[in-house]
């Protein structure tokens, strides 16, 4: 069996297979597209699409990414099994969730401002002693609303009830998952109204096409904050901007946006209390050679393989 690896990253696999490593921006040489197996990470739509038309004998795609949706929509044939790379970037998105949360809530991007100024923020101080205001600043009592709860939220709430907060879900079906209530999408209106820190773990679907929209914003208790680490696609990115504009948000901070890079003239680099990062949250994925070895053992036995999300 023939595997094609990326130069993206180092997989050491130990399944006795042929690999070969391939170039993510140039075309797949003529003698390896016999191969079986192709292993994706940071490919573009355009080559995915050039992968899906010349390799006849693939069998198995391997997303590295948590999301496979760009190698869904790449045009492999349907008997092509493709698997995500879910939980290998569990604790890095969780981590920089946290980093973004904590950022958001405490508002390091205006002292980061007030910093690039020289000037010490007395304003800032007294907010975040005020009895009137104290509650802004802190984790501590906050009721933070997961939206996407799965294998990242589970590693990500944890840390985030350490500080005090008190962590719910929102998912499509209701119940209890490591430990934490989780509420069904269609109430998430009143989950919403007694959220004070929002975060979107949502993959990008049809279903989820900027499901955060004015409505859903104007549905938040005034003065809420927002964090993205899910897909940018989930993003009513004009309705972000005017709910920090409006105040009804307080501060944001995201890792994903529809289009990326994010171009220089896009109003979201203006928005007022927004932290951008380039989407490097799962920059690492955690485990990658295991789950490939994995797969591939798997698939040579004719198991059923692990992350599987087509067909």
């Amino acid at each position: 069996m023939k595997i094609l690896i990326p130069n993206t990253i180092a997989l050491p696999l130990t399944a006795d297979v042929e690999t070969v490593v391939y170039d993510i921006d140039a075309d797949v040489p003529d003698e390896h597209r016999d191969a079986e197996v192709l292993v994706v990470w940071h490919n573009s739509s355009s080559w995915l699409q050039h992968a899906a038309r010349v390799l006849p004998r693939l069998q198995l795609v391997q997303a590295l990414a948590s999301g496979a949706d760009a190698v869904l929509n790449a045009g492999f044939a349907a008997d092509v099994r493709i698997c995500s790379g879910r939980s290998l970037h569990d604790g890095p998105v969780a981590e920089h969730a946290l980093a973004l949360i904590l950022s958001a809530v405490r508002r390091l991007d205006r002292l980061r401002d007030a910093q690039r100024e020289h000037r010490w923020d007395d304003e800032f101080i007294d907010e975040q002693s005020a009895a009137e205001t104290r509650a802004l600043h802190t984790l501590s009592g906050a009721r933070v609303t997961i939206w996407g709860f799965g294998s990242i939220a589970s590693t990500l709430a944890p840390s985030l009830t350490a500080l005090g907060a008190e962590v719910q879900g929102i998912a499509r079906t209701a119940g209890e998952r490591s430990g934490f209530d989780v509420h069904a999408d269609a109430d998430a209106t009143d989950v919403l109204a007694d959220t004070d820190v929002l975060v979107s773990i949502l993959p990008a679907t049809d279903e989820t096409a900027d499901l955060f929209d004015a409505e859903v914003f104007a549905a938040l208790k005034p003065g809420a904050v927002f964090v993205n680490v899910g897909r940018g696609a989930t993003v009513d990115e004009g309705a972000l901007i005017a709910a920090l504009e409006s105040g009804q948000l307080r501060a944001a901070a995201i890792d994903v946006a529809k289009s990326e890079p994010l171009p220089a003239s896009d109003p979201l680099w203006e928005a007022p209390n927004l932290l951008i990062t380039p989407h490097i949250a799962g920059n690492r994925p955690v485990g990658a050679a295991r789950l490939v070895d994995d797969n591939v053992t798997r698939l040579l036995a004719g198991d059923g393989l692990v992350n599987q999300v087509r067909p």
